[in-house]
């Protein structure tokens, strides 16, 4: 067996999605499942289920089956599982930041919401202060709405109500466009 993790191992991609959810990397717990935010203090399903984004609360596996349910994507910076995003080089963050912009283009989602702020300025190449929600104005590709919401990770350390908080706007928007 290589040591070279599988490419892209938890991408859920494809053409017309409303939303495409872009992370760091994924974490270990994600990489053995190939389910996305499966780490055991990740709030992810959680956050979308109290924000009003899916109907029923999920769990991880069920990330494979967000395209047909509610043409939700999922992708990362780096394929590269690690426990902190902080462990990916700055050569992966620049190529996944490329990778990105040009799935962007490709796959012109509706919305591309960075699942933490670092993962935006990264995408964004850009390190100016970032406020959470959408970005009118300021997207980085043409045609698609981008929406900064807060990493889900257990490491981080704001409440959940907080992130419910701000992910509301994404669930509201999302049923207008219904």
């Amino acid at each position: 067996m290589t040591s070279e993790p599988l490419a892209w191992r938890t991408d859920v991609l494809a053409p017309g999605l409303r939303v495409l959810f872009i992370g760091f990397n994924p974490s270990p717990a994600s990489y053995a499942r190939q389910a996305n935010y499966a780490g055991r203090n990740n709030r992810f399903y959680r956050v979308l289920y109290l924000a009003g984004i899916t109907p029923v609360l999920h769990v991880p596996e069920d990330s494979r089956r967000f395209v047909e349910l509610y043409r939700f994507g999922f992708t990362n910076l780096s394929p590269r599982p690690t426990a902190r995003a902080d462990e990916l080089t700055a050569e992966e963050m620049r190529s996944g930041a490329h990778r990105i912009r040009l799935l962007l283009r490709e796959l012109q989602p509706h919305i591309a919401c960075y699942v933490g702020k670092g993962v935006y300025q990264k995408v964004a190449q850009s390190t100016r202060p970032v406020p959470w929600g959408f970005r009118e104005g300021a997207s980085v590709v043409p045609g698609v709405l981008d929406f900064v919401g807060p990493s889900t990770s257990g490491l981080v350390r704001m409440r959940l109500d907080e992130m419910v908080d701000i992910y509301r706007a994404l669930g509201n928007h999302l049923k207008e466009q219904l």
